[in-house]
């Protein structure tokens, strides 16, 4: 696998520090474990609502992976559309990771 995200989460949760699904990640967030959320970009816009004012609520960073839930699935050995981060060193690697990947392709729109 090149795809430095998907072998990340993938590393992430081998250490046990990923939590798989909508409900088990706004558990995550409002049990104040989580560091960061990611979720897909095919992922069910109803499911992601909950995730979302958890997030807003207690403060927790999310963002969106330009990859498809079977991506995402195939990675980390389990069917799911979105991740919640519990280690900040995880999180914070993921994020700028993500946040390069994105920048990156809205610099070469410009």
């Amino acid at each position: 696998m090149n795809d430095r995200i998907l072998s990340l989460l993938g590393l992430c949760r081998r250490a046990g520090k990923l939590v798989i699904g909508a409900d088990p990640a706004v558990e995550s967030i409002t049990s104040k474990k989580s560091k960061a959320v990611i979720y897909t970009e095919d992922f069910s816009k109803n499911s992601i609502k909950h995730v979302l004012t958890a997030s807003h609520k207690a403060g927790v960073r999310v963002l969106c992976i330009k990859r498809s839930k079977d991506e995402l699935s195939l990675a980390l050995g389990k069917l799911c559309g979105v991740v919640s981060v519990e280690d900040r060193g995880f999180a914070e690697k993921l994020i700028q990771l993500i946040e390069n990947e994105q920048g990156g392709e809205l610099y070469d729109k410009i």
